[in-house]
């Protein structure tokens, strides 16, 4: 403990040995060359400086997110306009075919009704000319062909004035079924109610004859 305390007891004199003595400095101007007011000015400026590069910032931010919709709507757009182009392509490729296999299974009709004409002609007898010419030949194909055309179209007329008898003919046998379908019930109920009425008329006279023995109705 003596050893310690003697140890302590030097470090102490040896720090008010050591120990620093006063400080002299030259006196000297502090704060810089501007005043208060040009400082507060300055401080001003840069928080208005500031103040504008963020609304800068955020009018650059807000315009490229504008644009940047704006560009995915235009693609979304471009997309939908090449898928519609390509569509109407196609409806005009198929309706291209459907009009070329239509021309093609008319061409083939007209083929096949000038073979059957061609074949049916009258031939040429004695009081006839032996070499009829080409416009003979060509009025008779045109004249066969036009009475085929007009037989074809009486027969489909007829055809469909047949389809609408039929109709007519299934809506009147129809209606019918409903108007007796409609009796039938209107029947059935009439029956019905009568019955109850006759069954609670005869409940009531079997009820008097038992209370009324001498009662005959």
């Amino acid at each position: 403990c003596s050893v310690a305390k003697k140890e302590l007891d030097d470090l102490e004199q040896w720090k008010k040995e050591h120990r620093p003595g006063p400080i002299t400095l030259v006196p000297q101007r502090l704060g810089g060359n501007e005043s208060e007011a040009q400082v507060r000015q300055n401080q001003q400026m840069l928080l208005m400086q500031s103040k504008y590069q963020k609304k800068n910032k955020r009018e650059e931010y807000v315009k490229a997110k504008k644009a940047a919709e704006k560009a995915e709507i235009l693609k979304k757009k471009a997309i939908q306009r090449e898928k519609a182009e390509r569509l109407e392509v196609k409806k005009r490729q198929e309706e291209m075919q459907r009009r070329k296999m239509l021309l093609e299974d008319q061409k083939y009709k007209t083929n096949e009704l000038l073979n059957r004409l061609e074949v049916g002609l009258p031939k040429s007898d004695s009081c006839q000319i032996a070499n009829p010419g080409p416009e003979s030949t060509a009025w008779k194909r045109s004249h066969a062909y036009k009475q085929a055309l007009r037989e074809d179209e009486n027969r489909r007329l007829e055809e469909m004035k047949q389809e609408q008898q039929r109709k007519a003919e299934l809506l009147e046998f129809k209606q019918k079924q409903e108007e007796e379908t409609r009796t039938r019930a209107l029947k059935n109920e009439q029956r019905r109610v009568n019955n109850a009425f006759l069954d609670r008329l005869q409940n009531k006279t079997q009820t008097n004859n038992i209370y009324h023995p001498g009662y005959t109705g």
